[in-house]
């Protein structure tokens, strides 16, 4: 029963959330659309900020676990994105909260594990000094991280997909490029 009830308060707090603003959601909002009492929620969660990392978390961790290998990076950008595109609204109602910062910290460990992954999968044959490795890995969390944010930024309105597809393809073999040059430093 536990299991269900946090479930129920999550996909009602998510319904909520995907039709108005953060701040205009409160605790009894959520019971009442779960059909609850308070102190069913207050046994899961000490309160929204709570929900919210919890919410994100597991959609963090779900992401993480259905990609083990990542082959190409015009996938990077597409797995740290699916939430959002999923949850437009929501994520965007987070993102202009004053809990970004949760919101924040997650995707920035998403587009960590999407880069490194991609990286560790596309260019395990390469011997590269681990430093050049690490500056490379951190260039592509920025960059991805950056598209996310200017995105969110300018209120989701650009198919961000497309525009980083065609980014991929204007610098084709520029991260292999990077990989050879630190290989042959060696």
């Amino acid at each position: 029963m536990s299991n269900f009830t946090k479930n129920a308060i999550k996909a009602s707090f998510l319904k909520l959330l995907n039709e108005r603003p953060l701040s205009k959601i409160t605790i009894k909002d959520i019971v009442t659309d779960c059909g609850i009492n308070r102190n069913s929620f207050y046994y899961h969660y000490q309160d929204i900020p709570s929900l919210i990392e919890e919410v994100i978390k597991e959609e963090t961790d779900n992401i993480i676990s259905q990609y083990p290998t990542i082959s190409a990076f015009e996938e990077c950008l597409k797995i740290a994105v699916e939430f959002a595109l999923k949850n437009k609204k929501a994520v965007f109602h987070v993102y202009n909260s004053t809990n970004r910062n949760i919101f924040e910290h997650y995707l920035w460990n998403v587009c960590q594990y999407v880069v490194l992954t991609y990286i560790n999968t596309v260019f395990s044959d390469y011997q590269v000094v681990e430093s050049d490795k690490n500056v490379i890995v951190k260039f592509y969390k920025c960059e991805i991280f950056g598209q996310i944010i200017w995105w969110l930024d300018s209120g989701m309105q650009d198919d961000l997909l497309e525009s980083s597809q065609r980014l991929c393809e204007l610098r084709k073999g520029m991260t292999e490029e990077l990989f050879r040059r630190s290989s042959d430093n060696q």
